[in-house]
């Protein structure tokens, strides 16, 4: 059966991009904070979803490596983003750290967060949407519509209400500051493939990738640039919540590598 079938990313078209000699396992010092002074980013404030573990934890920690003026941290659990603050901090403990525990698709919390962040901080360099859901892998006549829809709004709400409400002072910033401010909306090769069982993830993805095009035609003009990125097949607790991506990923899964 189809949904058997084992993808390599090894053998797969997608790796001919970059080149096969190009595929990286672990942090090298062209993209390491912690390792290229080049990377630095001082006086810039920089807002993360999904902070709490996995890719949202690690980019944290690579930002607190660039010297960053403050880390806005947002996920739904309070101790996680404890933790995660207290590691900042032990990288640089000059670095402003504020934290919010909220649902990304709550459109009140949200706002909350925004408007303290614009009290506080008065400015924001970079937006990272990270905040990620998924559903059961099953076909579309199985499952749980209600798990289905909100994976589907976690993806896709989450990054628009984020978008919605800090817009406005990304541009603020990009004109007060004579700058480029970057939304980095995280996404997947898998809303350029169709694998069954995940339609919830995958189609969210495809108009998060949509989402990030409009926010460069609306705002590309104004100081704002954003991107979809693939980041990879890594090891995330959301990615060990179903066997289904060990298939995927032929048992390849890539690291999130700490660097404290």
């Amino acid at each position: 059966m189809a949904q058997d079938k084992q993808y390599d990313p090894a053998q797969s078209q997608s790796v001919d991009f970059p080149g096969k000699d190009f595929l990286r396992h672990d942090l090298y010092p062209a993209i390491s904070a912690a390792q290229t002074p080049s990377l630095k980013q001082p006086d810039k404030v920089v807002l993360i979803t999904g902070a709490g573990r996995g890719i949202g934890r690690a980019t944290a920690l690579q930002y607190a490596h660039a010297g960053v003026a403050s880390i806005v941290l947002c996920a739904r659990t309070t101790s996680q983003l404890d933790e995660v603050e207290s590691e900042i901090k032990k990288i640089d403990g000059n670095i402003r750290v504020l934290k919010f525990p909220l649902d990304v698709t709550d459109d009140a919390a949200v706002k909350a967060c925004t408007d303290e962040v614009r009290s506080k901080e008065k400015r924001l360099d970079v937006l990272i949407n990270n905040a990620g859901a998924s559903s059961s892998w099953v076909p579309i006549g199985e499952g749980n519509p209600s798990d289905y829809w909100k994976a589907v709004s976690v993806n896709l709400k989450g990054p628009y209400l984020m978008l919605h409400f800090l817009l406005p002072l990304m541009q603020a910033t990009a004109a007060e500051y004579g700058s480029k401010t970057a939304v980095v909306n995280m996404s997947t090769i898998g809303s350029l493939i169709v694998f069954p069982g995940i339609s919830n993830y995958n189609i969210a993805k495809v108009a998060l990738n949509s989402l990030t095009q409009f926010v460069n035609a609306e705002y590309g003009d104004k100081g704002v640039v954003a991107f979809a990125v693939h980041p990879g097949g890594v090891d995330t607790v959301m990615a060990r919540s179903d066997e289904t991506f060990d298939k995927v990923l032929n048992g390849r899964k890539y690291p999130i590598m700490l660097y404290s």
